[in-house]
């Protein structure tokens, strides 16, 4: 290879030209809204200037080339991609560094090289949809003088192996100079960075292979750049940063040996590499070079003595416990620690003249610390979920010695009574408040789920409680919620009442409930206001004052919202079956499902569950709120994220082992067709079985948009043409009785952990199941090979959804699927009374194949689809009106 080097030279407003003699290329990534949850959160709230500041940020602090990415569903990601481009160029010291135009779809990428100053670099393109395409978006790339990024991607999917990493980037390089002309020094090949010691055996290999295909890439394909996002390698260590930063450094000190000559690399998660300790480095390079069989072996169990903070032998890591008894006690609370704390109860009991004076005084003192901690922000919700572990533990410790000396209970500052409403179940968010509240020495009497209005009130008179507060999940708790209202009302109490849960909000509250109930009620979105709303509820002197604010403040935003919602237009149902989303069936191809009728799935392995996990949604459980895996290194909240999926790591590794929770599943595929434009009649062998009722929307969109409906994605019964429809349920049994363990052993937190992964397990099933539907059972993609990134992106054909979700709001729809596929009988999953599912960790809906089906929400409906609605269900009107009113427009 004679041919003289190229060096790639990008530009903002000052060149950057890379050479063999340049450092490593550092791509900043925070201005990407999947990668920073701050950056997302500003660009949601239009808020460009103080977004500007993070790219400004990551200029400051070395990057020498920012990626820029808007892909987010509630983004409109052409229109902020151009805004933010064009505020950038005004900012010399931001501009004067090259920009990434990063997203996965065409039409944002082109707006961007559009108006981008300098030359940049895209990322990225690949050949997943095959050469044509490929061609095409590579040609506009050269047009518009941008230099590109190469996934190592192919119609097969991507590479995993070295042999396939050097198999697409060579095909992909002569594509581009051969048929593209595209310069070479322009080409930045992404050949897939994946994680080591997994514990899997085709893992082994993985930074291996991408360290020799970066050597093959860069002796082999002349002027091209190596780039790749570097944490992935460490994956398997979360939570443990000692040996991540060491593997980083390691797997870079190879890579850029190798060739690998930029990427994304957090530089407060690098070691120098000289300074790894030896013990610790040999580990790490029989890993990464994958120069022993037992490798990952030896590196878990190393990886255990080398935990906690950086370069502290275990002397240091436990210097605190030389610190006086109250410092101590207020340490092991504040981190979460119960090795010691029943040990500094006895100290603190021998110290004081009445063990009760141990939780009013030492113990008290520090939750105080954890309350003002978690108050300003400076700890997270699994933190103090931990704290109230070893806050019971120590409890638990000196209730006998209380007991013994029967002294008066410890004094609360107030009594709170918690519910989860009639016919619900789901009572993660309850719990969590819960526990918050009781770290701030309240009362909690917890009633748990499913409970009766008369119920509650019962226990509110008996118990003399200082608040309620109520949770519902799904959107009939809504209605119990204002029915308890209307009841305290009628009843004369005084009793403040708390609304918190997945579909309650502040709207609601104000509309429905608020006025129902001439007391306080006040809506709490998350935990970490609860006790600051009871704090002000409870309090003797400004209470009054503070309900009269609320009061105010409610029937303001009642006002403006009714106002609101009378300036959005509906159309009859009529005109809006008229516009219906229409197919053009004649030239749609129909797959006929391999295995029509019902099949159970009761021997799955919840194993084989696990690489289906959207973590993204456990962490919003605790409060956390990020995309996974990005959370993990989120400027805010990430350390406590890394230890909360560090302790849901262990918790799943153990459930698997014991086999602590069982998974079951039913589901069925029938032949189908929509009927009277909204309805889908269900057929075994041509003979109708049952019939599905899905609502259209109805809010006026502007000429040539459709008005949806679920129906119209099935064929008409005019078309003589026999569609298909499948109905499904997945469940996780055994999560309530795990939790329980934990709570009767006092650990609330590994209790709420245990839940949480069950949903996870419940919704990773249903992904599994519909996976296997589509590829197998049905069979119309069964080529289908995508990544769970993927999965999660609903990048598939076809949807799933849910009655009770935007599509299909009308849970009444699940009685019909439980009459359909006998679900109950089947597997043991039944509906309560409001048609939540038990158990909790449940889910269950529909499968569309069409090609066109897509997810949608239905929005505000008019009074006549919902008479309409009720006589085609066969039910009355109040009934309809009931479990449509969250959807039901007030024009």
């Amino acid at each position: 290879m004679s041919e003289e080097r190229r060096y790639m030279k990008l530009s903002g407003l000052e060149p950057l030209i890379i050479t063999p003699e340049s450092n490593f290329i550092n791509v900043g990534e925070r201005t990407n809204v999947a990668g920073s949850r701050k950056f997302l959160r500003l660009i949601k709230e239009e808020k460009f200037d103080e977004a500007l500041a993070i790219a400004r940020h990551q200029v400051d602090g070395g990057a020498q080339i920012i990626d820029i990415n808007m892909d987010d569903g509630l983004i409109e990601g052409k229109e902020a991609m151009v805004r933010f481009l064009n505020l950038i160029a005004s900012e010399p010291d931001i501009a004067r560094v090259p920009i990434m135009i990063d997203s996965s779809k065409w039409e944002i990428i082109e707006a961007g090289l559009q108006v981008v100053q300098g030359k940049s670099v895209v990322n990225s393109i690949s050949l997943k949809e095959g050469e044509e395409k490929f061609i095409w978006e590579a040609t506009q790339i050269k047009r518009y003088g941008a230099a590109v990024i190469i996934m190592a991607f192919d119609e097969v999917g991507q590479a995993d192996t070295y042999e396939r990493r050097i198999e697409i980037a060579e095909r992909s390089y002569n594509i581009l100079t051969d048929i593209v002309g595209f310069p070479p020094e322009d080409i930045i090949f992404d050949l897939n960075i994946f994680p080591v010691a997994t514990g899997m055996e085709e893992h082994r290999k993985n930074a291996l292979d991408f360290i020799e295909a970066t050597r093959w890439v860069r002796e082999n394909l002349p002027h091209v750049s190596v780039s790749g996002g570097v944490s992935n390698v460490s994956f398997s260590f979360r939570g443990n940063n000692v040996v991540r930063e060491a593997m980083h450094s390691v797997f870079l000190y190879y890579a850029i040996k190798a060739g690998m000559n930029m990427g994304i690399v957090n530089p407060t998660m690098l070691e120098v590499y000289d300074d790894i300790p030896k013990d610790l480095l040999e580990h790490i390079e029989d890993v990464v070079l994958d120069r022993r069989d037992d490798a990952t072996e030896r590196l878990l169990e190393f990886a255990e003595t080398v935990k906690g903070t950086k370069k502290e032998s275990s002397e240091q890591v436990l210097e605190w416990r030389s610190l006086p008894l109250q410092e101590r006690i207020t340490h092991s609370l504040v981190k979460g620690i119960d090795a010691f704390i029943e040990e500094d109860a006895e100290e603190a009991r021998l110290s004081v003249a009445k063990p009760l004076h141990v939780i009013e005084g030492h113990l008290m003192t520090g939750m105080n610390v954890v309350g003002d901690l978690f108050g300003a922000g400076k700890m997270f919700l699994p933190q103090v979920v931990k704290s109230a572990r070893v806050m019971k533990k120590a409890v638990a410790y000196l209730n006998p010695f209380i007991e013994a000396e029967k002294s008066e209970e410890q004094q609360a500052i107030g009594k709170i009574l918690m519910a989860t409403v009639k016919g619900d179940v789901h009572d993660i968010g309850k719990n969590i408040v819960s526990v918050v509240l009781g770290c701030n020495n309240y009362e909690i009497v917890d009633l748990g789920v499913m409970v009766p209005p008369e119920k509650i009130i019962e226990t509110a008179k008996k118990e003399n409680v200082d608040a309620i507060g109520l949770s519902g999940l799904i959107t009939p708790s809504l209605d119990e919620m204002v029915y308890l209202a209307k009841e305290m009302e009628r009843q004369n109490l005084e009793i403040p009442l708390l609304i918190g849960g997945a579909t309650t909000s502040k709207a609601h509250t104000a509309v429905k409930i608020d006025t129902q109930y001439k007391n306080a009620v006040v809506h709490v979105n998350d935990a970490s206001r609860a006790v600051t709303v009871v704090g002000d509820l409870l309090n003797k002197e400004t209470s009054n004052e503070y309900v009269a604010k609320l009061k105010k403040d409610y029937e303001e935003f009642r006002d403006k919202f009714l106002k609101r919602g009378k300036q959005k237009h509906y159309i009859p149902i009529e005109e809006a079956r008229e516009r219906k989303f229409r197919i053009d069936w004649e030239a749609t191809n129909i797959t006929k499902p391999k295995e029509l009728g019902v099949q159970k799935l009761e021997q799955v392995s919840l194993k084989d569950l696990v690489p289906y996990f959207d973590w993204s949604p456990f962490f919003r459980s605790w409060d956390l709120h990020g995309k996974f895996p990005d959370i993990l290194e989120d400027e805010v909240v990430g350390v406590e994220a890394t230890n909360l999926f560090a302790d849901a790591q262990k918790m799943l590794q153990q459930i698997i082992e014991k086999q602590a929770l069982k998974p079951k599943a039913i589901f069925g595929l029938f032949e189908a067709n929509s009927m009277n434009d909204d309805d889908i009649s269900v057929q075994k062998k041509g003979k109708e079985v049952a019939v599905f009722r899905t609502l259209r929307q109805q809010l006026k969109k502007r000429e040539g948009k459709p008005s949806f409906a679920l129906a119209d994605f099935i064929a008409p019964k005019e078309t003589d043409k026999t569609d298909y429809i499948g109905a499904f349920c997945t469940a996780i049994f055994g999560a309530d009785e795990l939790a329980l363990q934990y709570k009767e052993n006092h650990d609330d937190y590994n209790a709420i952990m245990a839940q949480a992964i069950a949903d996870r397990f419940a919704e990773a099933f249903a992904e599994y199941l519909h996976h296997r539907v589509r590829t197998k059972h049905w069979g119309y993609a069964s080529e289908e090979n995508l990544t769970n990134d993927e999965l999660i992106k609903e990048a598939y054909k076809g949807i799933r959804p849910a009655p009770g979700y935007p599509a299909c709001p009308d849970h009444l729809e699940k009685e019909t699927i439980w009459q359909l596929l006998q679900v109950e009988e089947n597997i043991g999953v039944s509906l309560t009374e409001s048609l939540a599912m038990w158990p909790a960790a449940a889910v269950s809906g529909y499968y569309f194949a069409n090609e066109e089906a897509k997810y949608f929400g239905l929005g505000k409906i008019t009074d006549d689809q919902v008479r309409d609605f009720a006589e085609r269900k066969n039910i009355a009107l109040e009934k309809a009106r009931k479990w449509l009113h969250p959807n039901i427009s007030d024009n």
